[in-house]
Order: C-alpha cells, then structure tokens, then sequence
C-alpha cells in the first residue's frame, strides 16, 4: 500500500509538472520579442479604434487644447481633424515643401507652454539651390491658417539625395528644443561636425545656440549640435521624470536602435553597427568600440522604427513608463519595457496592422497613431 501510494504521488508530481510546462511554453510563444526578457503579461490588452481613414503618408500629429489635431502628411498639407471627422480644409499658409523620396512635411509638435504663447513646431525638407534641407520652422495658428512664421534652424549644407532627413522635434521641459537628422545617405557625414546630418541639434526654443552646446567652442563644428554618429532618427521623446531623451533610429539592414541622447556623445555610425549594408556587404566589423555610445535596444531584423512616445497615463494597466514604438517594415507597434535606463522587455501591438509612422499619448491619456498604407488615424482602446 505504501508503494502504492509512493507511486500515486509520483504520477501526480509529473502531471503538475508538464502542465506547468506546457502552460508556460504557451505563454512564451503567445509574446512577440527580439529579447529573451518578455513583456509583462498581466499589462492591459488593447484594440485600434479608426478615428479617420484616407490620410496620404500621414507623418506627425498634434493636439491642440480645443480638441483639433494637425496631422501632417508628407505632401505638404496638414489635415484637421475635428469632432472625429476629417475636416475638408486644410492648414493654409503651410511653407513649400521639397516632397521627394522619403522628404517633405515631417514633424509637428506643441510648444510646452502652447497656452501662453500659441506656438506651433513643424520640420519639412525645404527645397534651395543644391537640393533641399530638413528645417524647423514655428507659427501660430488663426482659424486654419498659419501667422508669425519664423524659420528657426535651416541643415547645412542643402542635399541632392532623397533619403534619410529625420525628423522629430522634442522640448525638454527647460527651455530647449531638439530635432533630429538623418545623415542623407551619405555614411561618412554623421561623423563630420562641419555639417548638421546624422545628429541631434539643441536649441533655445527661439533658435538660438544655447552657448552650453558640446561644441559651440570646436573649431569647423556646427554649434547647434548636441550629438553626432546617427543614421536616421524619427523617433525621441523626453522623459520629464529621469531627464532622459530616448531616440531610435533606423539601421541599415538589421541593427535599429533605440539610444539614449546625450551632450557631445557618438553613437557610432558608421563607425560600428549592428547591421550590414541593403547589399549583404560588410559596414563595419565593429558593434561597439571605445568612446562610442553602444545602444540601448537592438532590433535584427529590422522592423523599421518610426515614431515614439514614453506612457506616463494610468490608461493603460502595465504600460506606465513604457516605451511605444511604431514599426514600418514591422508593421506593429513595439511596446518597450524600460527599466532605469535599460530595456527589459517588448510585445508586439497590432501586429500586420499597417505602417505605423507616428505614436503619441494625447492630453486626455490615450495613445495615438497614424499609419500609411493604408492611411489612418487610430486610438489604442484598453480591452480590459
């Protein structure tokens, strides 16, 4: 009897065992991540609630306090969007834009104290002899038309190529402005000081140098430059509550990156990386190397980051301090789990919905998104 019930117990020991096991693997494959840290799953589940459709290559989004939202799109018009409906004007006034390739009307974002002083801050390739340039630009709005436009910082030097242009504009909070640039195809420029691609500038909010700049005393540097070694950046967000500016940026093929910007710092391209040239060649046989900033956060493959927004709201149980992503390639929105300043987990969201280009968490504490093909302004609705 008492082998019996020895065995019994065995049996039952096992039983609990594997279905222990096969409870967790079910859990493990239910989650979709580059890391072997998954997101937590007790976080809330949402659904993508379509606001409004047929935007074209909708780009940056903003939401002013009496309840419009300007929607860029990369042709050069910015779309309003009222009531939940897409209005049939659009903003007047808006500068010519150089629309070509992956140019045109890029991003657009509030001034901290938009209140006070109506503000608004959009940067768009702007076409001049030998090319074009990513430029930031502020204006107020009357009705749905620009006034006061003032041209803050222009890129130097004007481009031919189509490609790699940024663009995201963060305040800190402080005083400061930053927008970001791609090196335009050209790898050795995000090294070179003496022109603004493949960086991050910091300005006053007026455009002026902030005279604490890296290197506004470097000889031949651009003085408006914070940091250097960036491929592509169109995604940054400030984080009030740690001081860190996060950006992502596009990698080649494989090796995207999510860093954490910081004053005079270089983020290696194409110097290191975690990726390989679009024709399988060899970039660099270096993924980190002395004085180099190494990244956070690396996407292989490649999902395409687009887009970036830090969760403070408690909307979103589980979310809170989160990183969301959009991903064009990906097509999802990458949910990061940050910890301090590291990264310890991701979930993909929406997964093969479309092309994410743009996330931003609104004033009411919902999660926002527009995407391309097809063209939509969506909300993120918590299920549960």
């Amino acid at each position: 009897m008492k082998k019996m019930k020895l065995l019994s117990l065995g049996i039952v020991c096992l039983l609990i065992i594997s279905c222990a096991d096969k409870n967790a693997e079910t859990n493990m494959n239910s989650r979709d991540s580059n890391n072997a840290n998954q997101a937590n799953q007790v976080a809330v589940k949402v659904s993508a609630d379509t606001i409004v459709t047929g935007l074209q290559n909708p780009w940056g989004m903003a939401f002013l306090p009496d309840g419009r939202v300007l929607i860029t799109e990369r042709a050069g018009t910015i779309r309003i969007v009222k009531d939940g409906k897409l209005q049939p004007e659009n903003v007047q006034n808006v500068p010519a834009v150089y629309a070509n390739g992956q140019g045109g009307l890029l991003d657009i974002t509030l001034h901290p104290d938009y209140n006070q002083n109506g503000w608004i801050y959009f940067s768009y390739s702007k076409p001049g002899s030998g090319g074009s340039s990513t430029t930031l630009t502020r204006a107020k709005l009357n009705g749905n038309a620009f006034t006061d436009l003032q041209e803050l910082f222009v890129v130097k030097p004007f481009v031919g190529s189509g490609v790699h242009f940024g663009s995201r504009i963060v305040f800190d909070g402080n005083g400061y402005v930053y927008v970001s640039t791609g090196e335009r195809g050209t790898k050795t420029n995000a090294q070179d000081l003496s022109n603004h691609n493949g960086k991050v500038m910091r300005l006053h909010d007026d455009g002026r140098v902030p005279s604490d700049n890296p290197f506004v005393n470097t000889t031949n540097a651009q003085p408006e430059i914070w940091c250097y070694g960036n491929r592509n950046i169109q995604g940054m967000v400030y984080d009030k509550a740690t001081n860190i500016l996060w950006a992502h940026e596009h990698g080649p093929r494989g090796g995207d990156e999510i860093n954490i910007i910081q004053k005079g710092k270089n983020y290696g391209w194409p110097v290191t990386t975690h990726g390989i040239d679009y024709s399988g060649s060899i970039i660099s046989n270096d993924k980190e190397k002395e004085g180099i900033e190494p990244p956070v956060h690396v996407w292989t493959p490649s999902i395409a980051p687009c887009g970036m927004t830090l969760v403070t709201s408690d909307r979103y149980r589980g979310w809170k301090g989160n990183l969301l992503v959009g991903a064009l390639a990906g097509q999802h929105i990458a949910r990061v789990e940050v910890d301090g300043n590291k990264t310890k987990g991701e979930e993909k969201l929406l997964n093969g919905m479309a092309r994410f280009r743009a996330v931003t968490e609104a004033p009411d504490g919902y999660i926002y998104a527009v995407t391309e093909s097809p063209g939509m302004f969506i909300r993120l609705t918590p299920q549960n």
